[in-house]
């Protein structure tokens, strides 16, 4: 990919929304290890809770940066269309479904069984409402602007698809690991050093690589879908062995694959229509002795 005049100015975004994201996490998170307590019991789960907001804290700083000095979009970025929208729930049972399909077939291999039992003591326990309250705003509502509307398009304008999911999914791993050290939340049940929590690490990247895919298909609603339909079925169908978690980690990277392979053929003709459509208000704007522009 031809490197553009944008991309030392990306690449200054992206340096301060990483800073901005990991330190508000965090230091949050350093608090919450501080005091000790369960993660949802006062006072840590002030703490804890507003943690899992550093990139969406990080998001709005750099759009109200970007803002104030009259910079475009990305290049790369996905807007908001209604003709997309249809991608959402299409993309929100496929995640789902990855997860099932994992758990299924780690049962099939000597893991425990999916049980809808389980899933309903679940919900029961939190009531339907909170629950799924919960599984919106903690992880996909405070991460996806930030991870995918904000990194995602600046990366892009360096990098591939497949190498921006990759890059995002370590450094999504990474970002994770002090909830590894606070008391309650999943990742300390599994264990920092241990084959669940090493492949819980492990499966940020296809995870991510799915956002990004659904990213593409329908902006940061689409992303938000996908992530809450992972999250809240890995959390109903209580995936924590670790057979389980290396079937999902291959189904969704195989579902990764087909999705990058067929986004690659359908994204030429929307990417040729755009700049078309940009050569022509380009060519309205400048004089006509300037003659047309040539898009890049």
């Amino acid at each position: 990919m031809s490197s553009s005049p944008s991309t030392g100015k990306y690449r200054s975004d992206l340096l301060l929304f990483m800073a901005i994201a990991f330190g508000v996490s965090w230091v949050s998170w350093g608090v919450a290890i501080g005091m000790g307590g369960p993660a949802m019991s006062p006072p840590t789960v002030l703490p804890y809770l507003f943690g899992a907001f550093g990139p969406l804290v990080a998001a709005l700083v750099i759009r109200i940066r970007r803002g104030r000095r009259g910079e475009p979009a990305p290049e790369h970025l996905i807007r908001f269309r209604i003709r997309t929208l249809f991608w959402v729930p299409v993309l929100l049972v496929l995640a789902s479904a990855t997860v099932l399909a994992g758990a299924f077939l780690g049962h099939a291999a000597g893991g425990p069984a999916p049980s809808l039992d389980y899933a309903l003591n679940v919900l029961n326990s939190q009531g339907p409402a909170m629950f799924l309250a919960s599984m919106v705003i903690s992880g996909p509502l405070a991460e996806e602007p930030g991870w995918r509307g904000t990194a995602y398009p600046r990366m892009r304008a360096s990098m591939g698809r497949f190498q921006v999911g990759l890059v995002l999914g370590i450094i999504w791993a990474v970002w994770h690991l002090p909830l590894f050290f606070i008391t309650g939340t999943v990742q300390n049940q599994l264990g920092l050093a241990t084959p669940s929590g090493v492949l819980f690490a492990a499966s940020s990247v296809p995870m991510a690589m799915l956002c990004c895919c659904a990213y593409e298909r329908a902006g940061v609603v689409a992303s938000i879908a996908v992530h809450f339909a992972v999250n809240s079925t890995m959390v109903l169908s209580g995936v924590q062995a670790p057979v389980t978690q290396a079937m999902i980690i291959g189904i969704q990277a195989i579902t990764v694959a087909v999705l990058l392979a067929t986004s690659n053929r359908s994204a030429a003709p929307r990417l040729q229509a755009d700049a078309n459509s940009a050569q022509k208000v380009a060519e309205y704007v400048r004089p006509a002795t300037r003659g047309a522009l040539r898009i890049r």
